[in-house]
């Protein structure tokens, strides 16, 4: 498929999602985000993707929302927008796969909140992060009050939030924002190896193991506890474990059939 504010490749069990609005610092708009959409659910439904890299280059990962469209439009219309912002991160948070943002230069706004959909962030060391929404009178919308004191602990989310403070690479694995800060010629390097790894584990057990996470997030201790008492028992049933021991016994690769 061809996307107007997208790059969207395809190699074997890798899918790459690449920001293309280079002259609005890849900035979301209603195209971008309509396109963004239709690109998450063609991989969805592509059983031969196992990872998911996001990435915008080298230089800039995306810079929030189009001000000037922003200004132009009604909050009613905002409303609409910010509900697909919240439709597309939620697909990537509850999907299947693990998706990975591989992060150079600015990642701002909508751009940092596009980051933390994904399942795991590295950044290039040019990379910088910041949620400045408050200094143009608005908030993070496309859930970065949520997600982003998740990840961080309110204390510092609190902080960026509020100040609308920008942070480099070196502070944001210093906070846990990333987990990995690489040479910014390094980082599809880098972020390929992860997929490649997160690619050869059972797709199975990476499914139950973010169903599992996303219910810390949401539920009690007692109910995400027995969720996962239910998820780890139910993994018994499947070939794929079975597989994974025998293989671990036989000291050799296993080879998973997402069953």
């Amino acid at each position: 498929m061809d996307y107007e504010t997208l790059i969207v490749t395809k190699e074997d069990w890798l899918a790459t999602i690449m920001f293309n609005r280079p002259k609005a610092m890849n900035a979301s708009n209603q195209q971008s985000i309509a396109d963004l959409t239709a690109a998450v659910a063609d991989i969805e439904a592509d059983d031969n993707i196992l990872a998911v890299i996001m990435t915008g280059g080298d230089k800039v990962f995306a810079a929030g929302g189009d001000i000037k469209y922003f200004s132009e439009a009604g909050h009613l219309e905002m409303e609409a927008f910010i509900a697909k912002c919240h439709a597309v991160h939620d697909t990537m948070v509850a999907s299947a796969k693990p998706y990975i943002a591989a992060i150079g230069g600015l990642a701002l706004g909508g751009g940092c909140e596009m980051a933390l959909a994904c399942d795991i962030r590295i950044a290039a060391e040019n990379a910088i992060f910041g949620l400045p929404e408050i200094n143009i009178g608005i908030i993070p919308g496309a859930g970065g009050t949520q997600r982003l004191p998740r990840v961080v602990g309110s204390g510092w989310a609190r902080h960026l939030i509020l100040t609308g403070d920008m942070i480099d690479a070196k502070t944001a694995f210093k906070i846990g924002l990333v987990t990995k800060v690489v040479p910014a010629e390094e980082l599809m390097e880098t972020a390929k190896k992860v997929a490649k790894s997160l690619a050869r584990k059972s797709p199975m057990g990476i499914r139950s193991a973010k169903k599992c996470i996303a219910m810390s997030e949401t539920a009690d201790m007692p109910s995400a506890l027995a969720y996962e008492q239910k998820a780890w028992a139910f993994l018994f049933s499947g070939s794929d474990r079975a597989e994974g021991m025998k293989a671990f016994l036989e000291k050799r690769k296993p080879t998973y059939i997402n069953r």
